[in-house]
């Protein structure tokens, strides 16, 4: 028996996504070991935050997100928990950790060792390996998608081997500075490269069968990706490691109180409304909906949520310090990078709900703007009191929206409040025949 008939008989044959699929947890396992690139990220940033360690942390994040985006198109056509498609996600599963491990080592000094790039290009190529793979077995009897696959073949070969040289030929070059603009210039143009393509390649023979799927995917990851955020400042901050003492609790709290506005500034209103404008959305401007607000309007919301989580992690370890007076202000970068990682991520929301829903809330430009002239009065203050004045003005704008919006938000909870029950009450009415007794076969 071939190898594909094995797979067939044994675990079964890949199982193409329906209209209206959900997210199955096969999926959720894949986002936490790739959310844990993230936390990777923020802890390498953190051991030494300057110019150069947010620029290489970007750049990873702009590769990493790519990679998740193509991951995304897959899980769009073929269901990423049945059949033999979790054997091979596992080993992708795999070569993102790697991936993931690797990332510290991947900037270093360009002219020592340079198993970590190399490390870090083996694995991101064994990754759009897997997805390549799953993809055109999902797409054989597909004439038109295989044909605009090929528009992104260079994409695929160029980030691939570009990453490969950028580990190979640094090392060889005897100048520091020149070996790591050789490096960093390559990074970059993989993300040029990548994001270039995207838009390039366009929408004609793509297709998003399930927008609820879609939708619920980035929702997840972004969820996650601010819970990792908690995690980070937990950890980074020295929480767990010392007595607690009660400005080090309040700086806690507050810290929960302004990620939970982060949270419901997308989750409350905008999010709801883009899903449902992707479901009304067809054919291409469905895809190009998809592709530019999922696709590339999430990722500044993740840089932001990276940012931020550098500079609470900064500001939160100087408050729980019981050895800095609690008068001094907080030390530096930590109010840029907080405050900073804030207007990104509201920023990217903005612009996603522009792309979306193709509106504009005043209350969002009206946050930006008080954030960014109280980035140097917060420089000024303590730094318990730079992360409450953070915290006032985020639920003050979630505050505000709330009761600005108010006509519109009921209606919108209302209508996803009805999709939910109906949905509830159907999926009870099926399982409700698992209760009803079993007709006996003739002869028993």
């Amino acid at each position: 028996m071939s190898g594909f008939g094995w797979r067939r008989g044994r675990l079964g044959p890949a199982v193409p996504v329906a209209p209206g699929a959900r997210v199955d947890r096969f999926e959720i396992f894949f986002d936490l070991v790739f959310v844990f690139s993230f936390f990777i990220i923020t802890r390498a940033t953190a051991l030494e935050v300057d110019g150069g360690a947010l620029l290489h942390a970007l750049l990873v994040l702009a590769v990493l997100w790519w990679s998740w985006v193509v991951h995304s198109i897959v899980a769009t056509k073929i269901r990423l928990g049945e059949g033999f498609v979790p054997v091979l996600m596992t080993v992708g599963m795999a070569a993102l950790f790697t991936f993931a491990l690797s990332l510290p080592n991947a900037f270093r000094d360009p002219r020592g060792n340079a198993a970590g790039p190399i490390v870090a290009a083996v694995s991101y190529t064994v990754i759009r390996g897997v997805h390549l793979l799953l993809y055109l077995h999902a797409v054989r009897d597909s004439p038109n998608e295989r044909r605009q696959l090929l528009r992104f073949t260079p994409e695929l070969v160029g980030s691939t081997l570009l990453l490969g040289v950028a580990a190979l030929v640094p090392p060889k070059i005897d100048d520091l500075f020149s070996s790591a603009a050789v490096r960093d210039g390559l990074w970059a143009t993989v993300v040029l490269l990548q994001y270039s393509t995207g838009l390039i390649a366009g929408t004609w023979g793509w297709g998003v069968a399930s927008a609820e799927h879609w939708t619920e995917r980035y929702d997840l990851i972004l969820i996650i990706a601010l819970g990792e955020s908690v995690i980070s400042v937990g950890v980074g901050s020295n929480l767990l490691g010392q007595p607690p003492t009660w400005p080090a609790v309040a700086a806690a709290v507050l810290g929960i109180f302004f990620t939970a506005a982060l949270w419901w500034a997308h989750y409350d209103m905008v999010g709801p409304a883009a899903r449902i404008a992707l479901h009304a959305a067809e054919d291409g401007p469905r895809v190009a909906m998809a592709r530019d607000a999922y696709g590339y309007l999430f990722l500044p919301m993740i840089a932001g949520i990276i940012l931020f989580a550098l500079g609470a992690e900064m500001i939160v370890h100087q408050i729980a310090d019981p050895h800095h007076p609690q008068h001094l202000p907080a030390q530096s970068p930590g109010v840029p990078l907080l405050f900073g990682g804030v207007i990104c991520y509201i920023c990217g929301n903005m612009l996603f709900q522009l792309r979306t829903l193709r509106t504009l809330s005043w209350t969002r430009v009206a946050t930006v703007l008080l954030l960014a002239v109280s980035i140097p009065v917060a420089g000024h203050l303590p730094a318990l009191a730079a992360l409450a004045l953070l915290t006032a003005i985020t639920i003050g704008m979630v505050a505000a929206e709330v009761v600005v919006f108010d006509e519109g938000r009921r209606a919108l909870r209302k209508l996803v409040f009805e999709e939910r029950t109906s949905h509830e009450a159907h999926e009870a009415a099926y399982r409700a025949r698992w209760h009803e007794p079993h007709e006996r076969d003739e002869g028993e």
